[in-house]
Parts: structure tokens; C-alpha cells; sequence
């Protein structure tokens, strides 16, 4: 679409049931009570003139341009501030009205310089419309800009500007920060036209001060005092695409503005229904590594690891790639073939590659991120409601009255998600005094304490001990009879629960005993029990923290047991809501990516479910359930697994015991990278296959919330061809008849061969912009809230959860448990973000261990240490803080140079392989420089980058 600023309504919509009818210039209208004046004349077609207002955060009545008249009222009242009254007459456009907007315009236009044609927002700015919309002509008054902070451009944030002599002071940046982010970052320094906007302290700027690069100031700047630095570089944009965001599971719609080729702006998009026009530094700003330098965008291939890359054609590469696997297979069976799924990539993508692995390759070898981070929840959840998914939208939260986060950091993992979190724990901004906070976590993350938010309780526990206090405040709830038994008749085997009732009630799982397990006072816990049985709507929020363990399909049960205990299923406010990391990471495991399940969640070995795809693909399917990540990895190092195609997917960083993961591609045959950049995992790789970006592709994403939503491409690929096309490609040179044209095409065999898509056609989805899952002929507008009236497999199933420590212990020699997770700026193993400026706020893994134990150690902020496991060993920074406990230390997992998973083991979730990242028993001392391993790494890396530059590319 041509490029357009879109719609804003002056303030938030009321969600009242009552209407209230009025005229406005004449004109009838009807809205809802609590509605502004000044919202219900844009409804009608009217656009009453302002500054300070915007339809993302609340009215302030600050700028007084928004006059109006209303019959039987004195004087000229504020339509933002004013509510619409049934039978009210208003004028918005009078001789009066006009004189007076036009002398409050004279006075922002006299504190604001007129450089209109070389400013970077010319016919892009708010008031230069506004200062039009009145009939603005002259100014009488003079602009002098002294009032600016001597107007010195604070240029410190890497993606935008703060511009003082432009700033109007209207406030929208201090209250899109305060209300929609939650920050409070920003604030008015002085009084009157001495009034600035300040960023923290006198000696902070934007990247010092609290601010965390959302975006939102700058989407609320009506001049161009906050502006991108990519706008101010290439100009105003001419074009926009809808599309979405490409990094967590929170699914934020944006608008991809575009000059010719290249884009100008990433801006949330309003009619976003997971981001509501919100956004994070990541899907604002961080899309930079499109056209980064380190980007492949040519195949390259090699007959062993040990020699440099040649760049070839598409064809050659497809060629090299079918050879190698058709005779693999001749020789030593189909069971020697598998592939990995990209939680990156689309749902018709992610749909192709396990096709191509089932119908092309001949086996079930297929996996997908999931195994490592939320595979627990796959089954976990399948076996208790019957389906392996969160049961609420993102806008149920606004519903909840107790929140319990466990394992979760929303304000870093999911932030546009947390802000709204956020919006409905802050007693400021709900009339019933917002909700509850309980926190189950062993650091101290930032939801615990933060600007008008504190936790009810934080339960610092053990790492590893979920299940224990699952258990303890199921206890608690049992014996305390604050179980809703009515729920439980209606809706959960009855049965099974009076033995899970009998089994939690034991006094072995009270919060006393188990104290010395969890480390957790028994009267906090309690404490919490109460609040989330009593306390209204109880919705959980959970995260890796809960399913990294090797309890984790344990917990994610005992998760779902509290929720059935205390009735909280089945309606607007509660549930059990897994934060899903990836964006795409319930749409792998939709699309059939377990090497058990086909699409929708169906068991390989059920004859009906494979008759149906073998009888859309023409081929004949194995029954057996395939080999996991893991088990590929053993199974090459034994010598039986040859060959592995893996898309989007960087598993030598990101998966557990890194020697290991390296010893098993290493033994392999045939490696076949297809990604953006040589990763990690490409050091082991014969074919590397050039991947698109989500904006150079089209497809389906689907959210944390089942949410499916449409990504369009923006601009052409630079390697040439969509992801679906590479493996469409692949399968035509290994002899596969397929002839998709577009993926909706794919999209349509996806929804005919899978139940809860049944009902999702591209063309559906281009009208309705987004629809959650299971979207079938009894639901054809989608399911915002699952198990309503019955859970998915009938009767809730009750399961006994026993808690078994894990088999990683501390000992003299590793007497520390290492945790750990992600930080805001950087994304996953940092593949796109470690390409972009979002290195100014995180350049380096760090890890954070308490005080105490830094004493104990002779370390201090910022020394090198050496972190050592039974499994390897690493060197990073230390970082000395109270977040962590006293024996717990903490770090990401963003940068190579730090491998951080070299250190984590091989124990596993017992039900689904799930590595244990969580709880790896370490020792931390000093350190002068890197171990032995990362140098050898380094050099590694190093050799297996080389590219051949002489040899001319094949035709």
C-alpha cells in the first residue's frame, strides 16, 4: 500500500456495554459510554484538531487544541478530557474555536524552528498538519530555541534521536513510556517554556538512562524531535507492507516501511492483535542483519569439513545435496537420513522440510527446536487437557486478578507481552486496584520489583525444584480445602483426582517439610498457595525455567493440575499460558516436527491419521516414531546416522554439551546448513543452502497464543528464492513431484490434512488479519480460549507429579548451580541480533553470581573467571549482583565466543529429552584468559569460514 500514517482516534476505545448516543456538528452518533468527545467525532467522520493527544495512551488536556463547544456548558472544555453524556450537542468547528486554536498554534509554532523543507519529517509530522488543520498563516512571536539545552542533539541511542529544539513538549513520549512501556524513563524537566524533556538524571542520555528501546516515545512524537536515525538517513518512506515480527513468540504485527528495495522503519501496527501497537527493541529496531555484510547469499559447497567453501549455482548445490543423500540412503537405508525444523522459519516452510523427511527422505528423523525448550510442554499439556498449546489469548491478561510467573522472564523474553502484564498489575491503572503477582523463580527478575509494581510473593527456589513446590502449594490448597470441587466433578475424572489428592495431601509434600528441598520459607509459600486458590482469576504464565529440566514434563503437569484444582480453565483471565521463545515454535510442533506426531499433534502410528497423508502425498510413511535431536547425535557417532538437512536451526550453540552435539556432526557424512549466515553449526557442514529473511518471504507464523498470522513479503530475496523454495527445490533434484506455486498453496494442504486449521485459508487470514487455532466449522472465527466447555480429551486428567531431584549434583569440586536464559537486547544464540547495534546494550555473556560467593572467590565486577562443569569449561565476565541466590550463578548464552553450553550436560527431561540447561553443577574462579577449548574453537571457526574467492562461480 502507498505509504500512509495510520488512523489515530485521540484516545483509548471504552469497552463499556452501554452506549450513549449524541450529535457532533450535526451529526448523530452512538458509542459507548466513556468514550471522548474528541474519539467519538473521529468515529464520525470528524477530526477535531490536536498535539498532546494519541489513541495509545489516556487523554491529558495539556495542548488545548482540541476545543470544543457544547451546548448548555460554559466556556471551551477539552474534547480529549471530556466524556461523551447521552443527548450532548457539540460544535468542533466554530469562528471561536478557530480563533482560539489558531493563537494556541502560534504558540508552539513560536518555540519551534521553521526549517520545514529540510527537516527529516517534512509532510511526515503531526504539527506541521495540525498548525494546516487551524489555518495557521503567521506568527507573531519570534523563535529564539534558548530554551533547549543550548539544543545539542542527544544522538547516544544507536537507532533514533532526541532533537530538543523540536520538542513541543506535549508529554506523549513521558506517557507512552509511563503507560504502554512501563518504564518510566522519561519525565518534564522545569516549567513553561523552560520545559524539557529529560531522560533520567542531568548526567544521563537515552542510552545510559532506564530507557529500553521499545520504540514507543518515538511512535508517539508528533514532530521529529525523537525520529529514527534510519528515516533521518534515507528519508520519508513511500510505501508499506503488514507483516510479522520474526524474533519471540509474542507475534507482533508491524508495518514495513519501504523506499524502493529498502526499508526505512519497522512501526507496530495498531490492529495488532498479540502487540496492540507495541513494540520492543528487537522487532523495532533490530532488523538490520537483512543486509549485514557476514549475510550468504550464494550456495556454497565442499567435499569434507576440513577444506574451503566453493560457491556454486542453485543448481549445482541441489544437485551436489540430492546426490549425496540418494546415495546415502541406497547404501545404508532411509533410517540414516533426517532433518531439523526451523521454529524460525513459516508454518508452510516448517510443513515442507518434515514432508521432504518423511516423503522423500523415508523416515520419522525428524525433530525441531522444541525438543530443547518446550517439548514438556507438548506433552505435558496433550496429557492432562488434551492438546499441547496455551489455552488464552495475550488480552486475557487484562481479565486476571493473580498472575503466577514460574521460570519465566517476560520482561526480557516476551517485553511487549510483560508492558501489558505490567498495565494490569499497576494499582494506578485499574479501578479494582490491578492484580496479584506471585513469582516462582530463583532470580530476582525484574517483575518482582520495578516502577508501581511489586511481586505479592517471590519464591526464590532451588533451581531443579519445581515439582517440589508445585507439589507443596498443591498441599497447601488440598488440605486447606480451597480446591473447587464443583470444577472438579463437572469437568476432571473425579477419580483420579481423589488420588492425586490423597498423594499431594501426604504430609511429606508440606511447604515444611519440603523447605529444605526448595529452600523455600514454608510461610511464603503458603502464603502464595492462598493467594492463587482465593484470590479471582489465577492465570500461570510459565517459561523455560520450568520446562529445561529433567522434571519438566512433571512440572508442566503439576502447572496444569493447580490450574484444574482451582477451577482456573475455561474462561477469559485464567489458564495455563506456556511463553513460547521462538516466534514460530508452536508452529513447528503444529506442522508435525516431532518424529512421532504428524500435523495437529497426531501419533505416526495411528493408521487412520497416516492413511490421510499418504494418500495426499502418494507415498507410503513409516509408522515408527523417528530418532530425536539427540538420538541422531548418538546415533552418527555410533555410525548409523549419515546424513542431516537442518533449516534454520543453529543446534551446535544452542543445544546441551556442545563437544558432544560437535562430535556427532563431525561423524556424519553429509551436513546441510540452509540459514542466513555460517553458523556455529556450519563449521560441521558439506552444503549450505542461503536462506530469506521473514521479509523476503510470505507464509504463517503462529504465536505463543495459537495465533496464525500472516507474513507478506516486503522486498525480493537476496539469495534469490523463498525458504519453501529452497526445500521445494531440493525435493524436485532428489525426484519429488512438487509444484507448489505460493504458499497458499501450502497452506491449504495444511489445512486440509490438519483438524485445528481446518477452517485457515490464506484468504481468510488477508481478511481477518489473524485467527488462534482450532479454527473448524464449530469455530470458524478461531479460539481465543480453549477447553470452554470440556477439555480437548474429554475429563481433565489429574497426574500424580513425584518429585525426583535431578541426577546433576553439587560437590566439593563443583559446589555452584548454573542457570540460565536471555536478556532483552540480544535474541536466542544472537545469529541476527549480534549483527545489529544491538550489541551497545549486551557485547558479551556475562555471569552473575551473588556477593557471597564472589567474595569467597576474590572476584569482583567485571573479572574474568572460568566456569567449569564435568562436562567443559569457559571463560566470561563475572557480574557481582543479589538478583542471584548464594550458590546460584546466572548467564546467557547470546555470543560463540562464550559457548556457554560447552558446560551444560546431557541429563534430560525424562519424558521428551528436554536438556537440562537449567541446573548444571559448576565451579567459578579466576581466570587470565580463555581455556584451551575456546582457542581451539576460535581456530576452528576460523578455518571452516574460509571461502574459496578464485574459483569462478558455476554457471
Amino acid at each position: 500500500m502507498a505509504y500512509e500514517r495510520q488512523p489515530d482516534m485521540g484516545t483509548p476505545a471504552s469497552h463499556s456495554d452501554t452506549s450513549v448516543t449524541l450529535t457532533i456538528d450535526g451529526r448523530k452518533i452512538t458509542v459507548p459510554e466513556g468514550t471522548s468527545v474528541m474519539r467519538a467525532a473521529a468515529e464520525s467522520g470528524g477530526d477535531i484538531p490536536k498535539l498532546c493527544a494519541t489513541d495509545n495512551v489516556s487523554a491529558y488536556g495539556s495542548c488545548r487544541l482540541c476545543l470544543v463547544e457544547i451546548e448548555g456548558r460554559r466556556g471551551t472544555p477539552a474534547s480529549c478530557t471530556t466524556p461523551v453524556a447521552d443527548g450532548m450537542v457539540v460544535k468542533t468547528q466554530t469562528p471561536r474555536l478557530a480563533k482560539l486554536r489558531r493563537g494556541v498554534m502560534e504558540l508552539y509554532i513560536s518555540d519551534h524552528p521553521l526549517d520545514c523543507l529540510t527537516c527529516s519529517a517534512n509532510n511526515d509530522c503531526e504539527l506541521q498538519d495540525q498548525a494546516a488543520a487551524v489555518g495557521l498563516r503567521d506568527v507573531r512571536y519570534g523563535y529564539e530555541g534558548e530554551n533547549h539545552m543550548g539544543n545539542k542533539p542527544d544522538v547516544s541511542n544507536p537507532y533514533f534521536l532526541f532533537a530538543p529544539d523540536k520538542c513541543i513538549v506535549c508529554s506523549r513520549c513521558v506517557r507512552a513510556c509511563d503507560e504502554v512501556q512501563g518504564t518510566f524513563a522519561l519525565t518534564v524537566d522545569g516549567r513553561g517554556f523552560g520545559s524539557q524533556i529529560s531522560a533520567g538524571q542531568t548526567s544521563d542520555d537515552f542510552l545510559s538512562s532506564d530507557c529500553v528501546s521499545c520504540g514507543a516515545c518515538v511512535q508517539a512524537c508528533p514532530t521529529s524531535a525523537l525520529m529514527e536515525k534510519s528515516v533521518k538517513d534515507m528519508g520519508k518512506p513511500e510505501r508499506s507492507v503488514v507483516t510479522t515480527c520474526a524474533y519471540c513468540g509474542v507475534g507482533c504485527t508491524f508495518r514495513a516501511e519501504m523506499k524502493g528495495e529498502q526499508l526505512v522503519r519497522m512501526v507496530p501496527w495498531k490492529d495488532g492483535k498479540a502487540n496492540r501497537g507495541h513494540s520492543c527493541v528487537k522487532g523495532r529496531f533490530a532488523w538490520g542483519y537483512a543486509n549485514h555484510k557476514d549475510r550468504i547469499t550464494t550456495p556454497m559447497i565442499r567435499d569434507a569439513i576440513d577444506q574451503p567453501w566453493r560457491e556454486v549455482s542453485w543448481d549445482e548445490a541441489l544437485s551436489f545435496t540430492a546426490a549425496r543423500l540418494n546415495a546415502i540412503k541406497a547404501e545404508h537405508g532411509a533410517q540414516a537420513l533426517g532433518g531439523i525444523t526451523s521454529s524460525r522459519c513459516t508454518n508452510e516452510e516448517t510443513f515442507l522440510v518434515q514432508k521432504l523427511v518423511r516423503g522423500g527422505f523415508g523416515s520419522n528423523n525428524v525433530d525441531t527446536c522444541a525438543r530443547v525448550c518446550h517439548s514438556p510442554t507438548g506433552y505435558g499439556l496433550k496429557t492432562t487437557f488434551g492438546t499441547s498449546a496455551g489455552t488464552q489469548d495475550f488480552d486475557s491478561v487484562m481479565q486476571s486478578d493473580v498472575m503466577l510467573v514460574i521460570g519465566s522472564n517476560p520482561t526480557d523474553g516476551h517485553p511487549v507481552f510483560a508492558s501489558r502484564m505490567k498495565q494490569r498489575l499497576r494499582p494506578d491503572l485499574n479501578k479494582d486496584g490491578g492484580a496479584k503477582l506471585i513469582v516462582i523463580d530463583p532470580r530476582r527478575i525484574d517483575l518482582v520489583k520495578s516502577p508501581h509494581i511489586e511481586a505479592a510473593h517471590h519464591l526464590p527456589l532451588q533451581p531443579g525444584t519445581n515439582v517440589a513446590v508445585l507439589t507443596a502449594m498443591a498441599h497447601v490448597i488440598v488440605t486447606e480445602r480451597l480446591a473447587d470441587e464443583e470444577f472438579i466433578h463437572a469437568r476432571c475424572d473425579w477419580d483420579e483426582y481423589q488420588d492425586w489428592a490423597r498423594f499431594v495431601s501426604d504430609e511429606r509434600h508440606s511447604p515444611e517439610v519440603l523447605e529444605a528441598v526448595t529452600r523455600v520459607p514454608a510461610a511464603d509459600l503458603r502464603a502464595a498457595a492462598r493467594l492463587y486458590a482465593t484470590g479471582g482469576n489465577g492465570a500461570i504464565y510459565y517459561g523455560l525455567g520450568v520446562t529445561e529440566h529433567s522434571q519438566g514434563s512433571s512440572t508442566v503437569m503439576a502447572i496444569a493440575n493447580l490450574a484444574m484444582v482451582t477451577g482456573n480453565i475455561g474462561r477469559p483471565g485464567v489458564g495455563v499460558n506456556p511463553m513460547r521463545g521462538q516466534n514460530n515454535v508452536q508452529g513447528a510442533c503444529d506442522m508435525g516436527s516431532f518424529p512421532h506426531e504428524l500435523a495437529g499433534y497426531r501419533h505416526i502410528s495411528d493408521d487412520a491419521a497416516r492413511a490421510l497423508f499418504e494418500q495426499d502425498w502418494g507415498v507410503t510413511l513409516d509408522a515408527e516414531p523417528g530418532l530425536r535431536i539427540n538420538n541422531m547425535l548418538d546415533a552418527a557417532v555410533d555410525g548409523s546416522f549419515r546424513a542431516i538437512y537442518i533449516q534454520g536451526e543453529d543446534i551446535l550453540q544452542s543445544d546441551p554439551n556442545t563437544k558432544h552435539v560437535a562430535a556427532g556432526l563431525e561423524a556424519m557424512d553429509c551436513v546441510i546448513v540452509h540459514d542466513l549466515f555460517l553458523n556455529e553449526t556450519a563449521n560441521y557442514a558439506h552444503v549450505f543452502l542461503p536462506g530469506s529473511t521473514f521479509l523476503e518471504k510470505n507464509g504463517t507464523f503462529t504465536n505463543a497464543e495459537r495465533r496464525i498470522q500472516p507474513v507478506r513479503k516486503v522486498m525480493e530475496p537476496a539469495n534469490g528464492l523463498e525458504d519453501w523454495e529452497v526445500t521445494q527445490e531440493l525435493a524436485k533434484a532428489m525426484g519429488l513431484d512438487w509444484n507448489y506455486a505460493h504458499p497458499a498453496e501450502i497452506l491449504a494442504e495444511i489445512a486440509r490434512l490438519t483438524p485445528s486449521f481446518a477452517g485457515v485459508s490464506w484468504e481468510m487470514l488477508e481478511e481477518k488479519g489473524s485467527v488462534q487455532w482450532p479454527v473448524t466449522a464449530e469455530r470458524p472465527e478461531g479460539s481465543p480460549v480453549m477447553h470452554i466447555d470440556g477439555f480437548v480429551r474429554g475429563k481433565g486428567k489429574f497426574v500424580v507429579t513425584e518429585y525426583v531431584p535431578t541426577d546433576e549434583k553439587t560437590g566439593p569440586r563443583f559446589p555452584l548451580l548454573l542457570t540460565t536464559g536471555r536478556i532483552l537486547s540480544q535474541y536466542n544464540v544472537g545469529a541476527q541480533t549480534r549483527r545489529t547495534a544491538n550489541t551497545a546494550w549486551h557485547p558479551e555473556d556475562m555471569l552473575e553470581m551473588h556477593p557471597t560467593d564472589a567474595e569467597n572467590r576474590g572476584l569482583k565486577d567485571g573479572d574474568w573467571t572460568r566456569l567449569a562443569s564435568r562436562t567443559g569449561e569457559t571463560t566470561l565476565r563475572v557480574t557481582v549482583t543479589d538478583r542471584v541466590a548464594p550458590g546460584v550463578v546466572y548467564t546467557t548464552f547470546h555470543h560463540p565466543e562464550t559457548q556457554a553450553n560447552v558446560v551444560t550436560t546431557d541429563y534430560s527431561d525424562w519424558a521428551t529429552n528436554c536438556p537440562e540447561y537449567k541446573v548444571t553443577a559448576v565451579q567459578v574462579m579466576p581466570s587470565n584468559g580463555p581455556t584451551d577449548w575456546q582457542e581451539d574453537y576460535a581456530q576452528l571457526s576460523e578455518r571452516s569460514r574460509r571461502i574459496d574467492t578464485e574459483r569462478e562461480p558455476a554457471e
